[in-house]
């Protein structure tokens, strides 16, 4: 079942001025009720933003356009006779931006959109720190104390997945990303505002991620509900697949370093805690395995190590 339900839009630029306690009152409750929100004037050039658009297009209709295909054949997918369950319709590559960079091992990129993807990477990279103090602020927590729980010793880890959903003879028989919340920290999302896919999980119902021109959507991994002792919540989502259009999606995780020490910060827990204390890379070893799998098991497995093996992982994933 889906719904018309208003997605939380938030215009940072609101947060300078008399709008500023309504703004940051908005991304407390949409972080709290929502865990997706959708952001513009964020600072990201627009002609940087379309850039990256128009090379990212060229891009899978030079280089990914037949592996996609190539996969279909192989996979028997053609026809799609009956529902998928275990593949999904979708034309991916991954950059790494930190620790250390991949972007000049990644075949078939051109210089002007290696370039475009550097300089786009960095000012997500900043912007997303900037957010995470902006949820400090509202979570009563110093300035600085997520960035400095992901760092760890190495810094955190930043990654991008460049994703296209091509269009879809059938796409009730399989899903264009099948259902999952994200592992690590804060994504931020630039995606196709014309051909829409992105859904999340709201009450029991699916609600359409609205495209919008030149916005980045914003949405929190299982680390922030652990740190935030659930006050904030990783949220299930997913991508459906459409008759029409190939969407893009550039989806950028900025995550704790492979050895930080994640746990519910001390002054958001009362008494006890539901939330386990674990190593980054820990939780991401289990998480390759059980992505689509629901996040609270992943939770109690962190909490008895020789529970993990308990959770049967059936696939493994880009961790970054």
């Amino acid at each position: 079942m889906e719904k018309n339900i208003k997605f939380p839009v938030v215009d940072l630029s609101k947060l300078i001025g008399e709008e500023r306690d309504q703004t940051m009152a908005l991304i407390n409750n949409a972080c709290e009720n929502w865990g997706f929100f959708e952001i513009v004037n964020h600072g990201v050039p627009h002609d940087l933003m379309d850039n990256v658009e128009k090379m990212t297009k060229e891009h899978y209709k030079k280089s990914m356009e037949q592996k996609f295909n190539d996969m279909l054949k192989s996979k028997g997918l053609e026809n799609l006779e009956r529902e998928v369950e275990d593949v999904d319709w979708e034309s991916t590559f991954y950059l790494r931006h930190l620790p250390q960079s991949n972007l000049y091992d990644i075949p078939d990129m051109s210089d002007e959109y290696r370039t475009a993807m550097k300089d786009f990477g960095k000012r997500l990279e900043n912007l997303a720190e900037d957010l995470l103090d902006l949820l400090c602020e509202n979570l009563g927590l110093e300035k600085g104390y997520l960035k400095k729980v992901f760092h760890g010793t190495k810094g955190p880890t930043f990654g991008t997945k460049v994703s296209n959903y091509p269009a879809c003879p059938k796409p009730e028989m399989i899903k264009g990303l099948r259902a999952h919340t994200d592992a690590g920290g804060i994504i931020l999302l630039f995606q196709d505002d014309k051909v829409s896919g992105l859904q999340l999980l709201k009450d029991g119902d699916w609600i359409d991620v609205p495209p919008l021109n030149h916005s980045i959507v914003i949405n929190l991994g299982d680390q922030l509900e652990v740190i935030t002792n659930g006050r904030y919540k990783s949220v299930m989502h997913r991508v459906v697949t459409q008759q029409e259009g190939n969407r893009m999606s550039i989806a950028s995780f900025y995550n704790p370093g492979s050895d930080a020490e994640i746990s519910p910060a001390s002054s958001l827990v009362c008494k006890e805690t539901e939330y386990p204390s674990f190593v980054f890379d820990d939780y991401m070893k289990l998480y390759a395995g059980v992505k689509f799998q629901p996040k609270e098991p992943r939770f109690e497995a962190m909490k008895n190590a020789n529970a993990v093996t308990e959770l049967n992982p059936t696939a493994a994933v880009e961790t970054f």
